[in-house]
C-alpha cells in the first residue's frame, strides 16, 4: 500500500513534472542529490554514492552536462580523475528537485494533527536509514520527523 501511494505521488508530484521538463530521469535526481554545490565529486565516487557502476554514471552525466546542469572537472591534485561540479543552472535544479520532494501531499495535509502524530509515531518505529543521499535534510528535521512540519503548516 505504501509502495503504491509513493509511485502514484511521485509520478503526479512536482518533482515528475519538473524532471520532465528538464529532460530528466529520477536516476539524474539522484546523482543531482549527491552532489554536493560546493564541492565537486569525483566520477568514482559519485558511482559508489549511487550504487553503481561507473558506466551508469557516465551516461548520467553525459546528459546532466548536455543539459548544462554539471560540468567535468580534473581534479587539480591528479589530472587523471574527473570530477563533476554542479553548475548554476545545476544548483538551481538540484533546489527545486528537492525542495519538491520534500513538499507534502495534499493527502497529508488534509489528515487531521491526531491521525499525523499516530502516523508519526508509527514511522519512528522504522530503523533509520545510514549513509543517505539526503542526508542534507537530516540537520533540518533531527529529533523530529517530517510529519511535525505538516502538522504546523
Amino acid at each position: 500500500m505504501l509502495a503504491e501511494f509513493t509511485s502514484s505521488r511521485f509520478q503526479s508530484g512536482g518533482q515528475f513534472g519538473i524532471l520532465r521538463e528538464l529532460g530528466l530521469t529520477p536516476g539524474h535526481m539522484k546523482a543531482l542529490a549527491a552532489l554536493d554545490p560546493d564541492e565537486p565529486r569525483p566520477m568514482r565516487a559519485l558511482a559508489d554514492a549511487l550504487s553503481c557502476d561507473a558506466s551508469m554514471v557516465t551516461w548520467l552525466v553525459d546528459r546532466m552536462e548536455e543539459r548544462g546542469l554539471v560540468e567535468r572537472r580534473a581534479l587539480t591534485t591528479d589530472r587523471r580523475v574527473k570530477t563533476v561540479a554542479l553548475t548554476r543552472l545545476g544548483v538551481d535544479a538540484r533546489d527545486r528537485l528537492l525542495s519538491a520532494l520534500y513538499e507534502p501531499p495534499p493527502e497529508l495535509l488534509s489528515l487531521d494533527i491526531a491521525s499525523l502524530e499516530a502516523l508519526r509515531t508509527q514511522l519512528a518505529k522504522l530503523p533509520a536509514s545510514s549513509g543517505s543521499l539526503w542526508s542534507h535534510r537530516s540537520t533540518q528535521t533531527q529529533g523530529a520527523s517530517a510529519v511535525p512540519a505538516v502538522v504546523n503548516r
